[in-house]
């Protein structure tokens, strides 16, 4: 079982990097804010892989408040985005 966190692990991480090269280098702002996303997701992948791997509980109290905040940030970009339209 840990060589398949082990696994995942190293693809979450690797989605990572041009997630990160897009943020900085997204042609318009809302290839950024979708990169950023993913990102932060990715980031809370990795944090619950993380969880499995050393077998601890507290972490889903951490995703947990971690997802909702991101679903919050997520509707503010996509605010940002379209400039406050509906």
């Amino acid at each position: 079982m840990t060589l398949v966190i082990d696994v995942a692990l190293v693809i979450v991480a690797l989605t990572l990097i041009p997630a990160s090269y897009r943020v900085l280098t997204g042609p318009r702002d809302a290839d950024r804010g979708v990169a950023a996303d993913l990102v932060f997701f990715a980031f809370i992948g990795v944090v619950a892989l993380f969880g499995l791997r050393m077998n601890t509980d507290i972490v889903l109290d951490i995703i947990l408040v971690a997802t909702v905040v991101g679903f919050l940030a997520t509707l503010s970009i996509a605010r940002l985005v379209t400039r406050g339209q509906r």
